[in-house]
């Protein structure tokens, strides 16, 4: 449409017959189309407000982003969507508030969790006889996953070379410790004062356990960093679960906990590294153990999706506080006595190596709800069906 078409049909309204002012208005509906067309294409959210902050339009990606739908949105303030946005004083083009939104990043919870970055362009700001504002979003998700992902590569990588020098610099001398404290041992076996030959042992057992704690430590680290790629062969999770218990039952019946499981039917092998897999369950079945006093209750359950199948690991112990449960994965966080902070890392790791995914619901005072999602070799695909020809 050419510039100053609109104002010259308007002028000329009166003048026109019947079949002009018909093409006219012809003309105008298939700009528009064209205009729709172009917004309900873009990824970019698009609203449009009105005077009073109200939505009077919005695209198919606006909607999507903030879960309404225009036909029932339409007429809404704004501020039911965007909350703490003084959006008088945008519309009013307020100096300090417009700077504050030249570009702002909100998260939205609803109906998916999502980072989005938006504008607001005040309709003024083009033509003075303009009221109300647009709003013009657009999904960065991917890209704080991106850029989450190459800083957890880097820091990675530097953790690595780390560990090089760890394993070197004290791998070695706690070796030469942990024999000169078995010769010593061996040598107060010949003392004659038998209760000082008793409290010098006790000394030196004690030791030999911080030894051999640190010793337990390294291999943790180097194991978390130095991770070997999986080989996958087709294995039965349900299997390795209770594999895995069987290496837990001591403590799990000395601390009198019970184990509930509820394993789906009709679960199929899984292509995974038994080995790593099994480290994976016995971190966080051991992590969920140690949460709990004792005699607490612990579920293991198996579900399958069109994609994954989940594994549940849940339990009813102290919970993570929210402020927490994003630092669970970072290196030494933890919250045990001797826990070394690497359990969970090295679930991450295994798990991204796998394609998996982990999902950690936690409340305080009531339980943590572990999901572990491995891919399926089999992934169904839903399709819709295909619409019926009008010739049969």
């Amino acid at each position: 449409m050419k510039p100053g078409f609109f104002e010259k049909l308007v002028d000329r309204l009166d003048h026109l017959d019947k079949g002009s002012l018909q093409t006219y208005f012809l003309r105008l509906a298939r700009e528009k189309g064209l205009m729709e067309t172009i917004f309900q294409a873009l990824e970019e959210g698009i609203i449009v407000l009105d005077s009073a902050a109200r939505i009077s339009y919005a695209n198919r990606s606006a909607e999507g982003m903030l879960g309404f739908k225009l036909e029932d949105a339409a007429g809404d303030p704004i501020a039911k969507y965007l909350k703490d946005i003084h959006w008088d004083l945008v519309l009013d083009l307020d100096e300090e508030e417009w700077s504050q939104l030249v570009r702002r990043e909100i998260e939205i919870t609803y109906p998916q969790h999502r980072f989005v970055e938006f504008y607001v362009v005040p309709l003024t700001a083009v033509d003075e006889n303009e009221e109300g504002a647009v709003v013009i979003f657009r999904d960065v998700t991917r890209e704080r996953q991106s850029t989450a992902a190459s800083i957890e590569s880097e820091r990675l990588h530097a953790l690595s070379l780390l560990a090089a020098g760890v394993a070197h610099e004290i791998g070695n001398p706690l070796n030469s410790i942990n024999i000169h404290l078995q010769l010593l041992d061996r040598e107060i076996g010949y003392l004659d004062d038998q209760a000082a030959a008793a409290d010098l042992k006790e000394l030196v057992e004690v030791s030999r356990k911080e030894v051999g704690r640190l010793d337990t430590i390294i291999r943790q680290f180097l194991k978390a960093l130095r991770p070997s790629l999986p080989e996958r062969k087709p294995q039965r999770l349900e299997s390795l679960l209770k594999e895995t218990l069987d290496v837990l039952q001591h403590e799990i019946r000395d601390r009198r906990m019970l184990v509930e499981t509820d394993f789906a039917e009709k679960v199929g092998p899984v292509m995974v590294d038994d080995t790593q897999v099994k480290q994976v369950f016995f971190n966080v079945i051991k992590n969920a153990l140690q949460a709990m006093d004792d005699g607490g209750i612990l579920k293991l359950e198996t579900h399958l999706t069109d994609r994954y199948v989940g594994v549940v690991v849940a339990d009813n112990g102290a919970g993570i506080d929210p402020d927490k449960l994003g630092a669970i994965y970072e290196p030494y966080h933890t919250t045990k006595a001797e826990g070394t902070g690497l359990g969970m890392m090295i679930v991450q790791r295994i798990m991204r190596d796998h394609g998996g995914e982990i999902e950690i619901n936690s409340e305080p005072g009531r339980g943590t709800r572990l999901t572990l999602r491995f891919p399926r070799e089999d992934t169904r695909m839903n399709l819709l069906e295909a619409p019926l020809r009008a010739d049969g």
